[in-house]
């Protein structure tokens, strides 16, 4: 029987050297990333820079003041052969200096991300958190009531959502409650009548403009997690433990108990990874309720041709996801024994 618990010191150790090695192997994948963003980005043909330039100097500038114009404007310009730049890039990377960006001119990148990075958290994290609560939950009862009419459509509702694409379902629920039934607001993320602050106009007012995309992405996410919660628990009824607590007359509440602690093992492991994906943004659901997070971000910065911010986001997303691959693997091997037991004897 599998119990969650806190490992021992030869569990610690085994811990620490997957730590260890994920951290490695992590470093490794951020510089191949980083180079291959390096190179893409430097090759994509335009310069917006250039354009820029060249729009200045349509609308009558003289070439040297468009030039220092353009040079003000953005701060830098890029110069030297490639190998050059690259070596300026990583060293500016050590320094955590990701450039300046060209949508918001004067304004560094990691500025500009981390501005956006806090939207996207606020409906992301919440609409995962709420979707894999409900599904979990929900996926338990799908699974123990499969035969009847409850499961049926608890599978049901589930195959439905997880089949109806996030952009979709953003549109309908904009048109529901923004214009059929305008209870909500359409878009950005507060009212300018309320001034920024811990107080309670300006919250409220945070909390309805979060609500469509928070919604819209528990939803989208819910199928997902009923699905594979329902998928798991039908795994765990089949195994030896189960049968021999029903046979010894244990209560069904207990037997529930160890059900769910089991089937739910795999799905901390998908959290986490969902975790880390949430900073590439949803981006479908921040265009459509205009909500200015790392998606929106990332569609303008495509759209303005600013290689900087695109590679500081690219970057900013890789090491969410390395992140987030090393806490899943290090909370599997937390609460799940097995892993630490096979760890160790390997």
């Amino acid at each position: 029987m599998t119990l969650i618990g806190v490992p021992g010191r030869s569990g610690v150790i085994a811990v620490a050297r997957r730590l260890a090695g994920h951290l490695a192997r992590g470093l490794v994948m951020i510089l191949v990333v980083t180079t291959i963003s390096f190179l893409i980005i430097r090759n994509i043909p335009g310069d917006p820079m250039a354009a820029k330039y060249e729009k200045l100097v349509e609308q009558g500038m003289s070439p040297e003041a468009a030039q220092q114009a353009v040079n003000v404007l953005y701060g830098f310009m890029p110069t030297g052969s490639m190998w050059e730049q690259y070596l300026d890039y990583m060293k500016g990377l050590a320094r955590l200096d990701l450039g300046q960006s060209l949508t918001v001119p004067g304004t560094g990148v990691s500025t500009v991300l981390m501005s956006a990075a806090k939207w996207t958290l606020i409906p992301v994290l919440a609409g995962t958190l709420l979707s894999f609560l409900v599904g979990i939950i929900l996926g338990v009862y799908a699974a123990i009531k499969r035969q009847g009419k409850l499961g049926d459509l608890l599978a049901i509702s589930g195959s439905l959502l997880h089949g109806v694409p996030q952009y979709v379902l953003a549109l309908l629920l904009g048109a529901i409650f923004t214009t059929l039934i305008p209870i909500l607001p359409a878009g950005g993320t507060a009212d300018i009548m309320f001034e920024p602050g811990f107080n309670a106009g300006y919250i409220g007012s945070l909390v309805q403009h979060a609500t469509l995309p928070v919604v819209t992405y528990a939803l989208a996410s819910y199928g997902g997690w009923i699905l594979a919660m329902k998928s798991s628990v039908v795994t765990v009824l089949g195994d030896d433990f189960i049968l021999a607590a029903e046979l010894r007359g244990m209560k069904r509440s207990i037997i529930f108990r160890y059900i769910a602690r089991n089937a739910i093992l795999p799905l901390f492991t998908i959290l986490a990874l969902s975790l880390g994906l949430l900073f590439g943004g949803a981006i479908f659901i921040e265009r459509i309720f205009n909500y200015p997070g790392l998606g929106l971000m990332l569609i303008d910065s495509i759209t303005g041709r600013d290689y900087a911010l695109m590679g500081g986001a690219f970057l900013l997303i890789t090491v969410a996801i390395i992140i987030a691959n090393i806490a899943a693997d290090l909370l599997y091997t937390v609460i799940d024994p097995r892993v630490r037991s096979g760890g160790e004897a390997a």
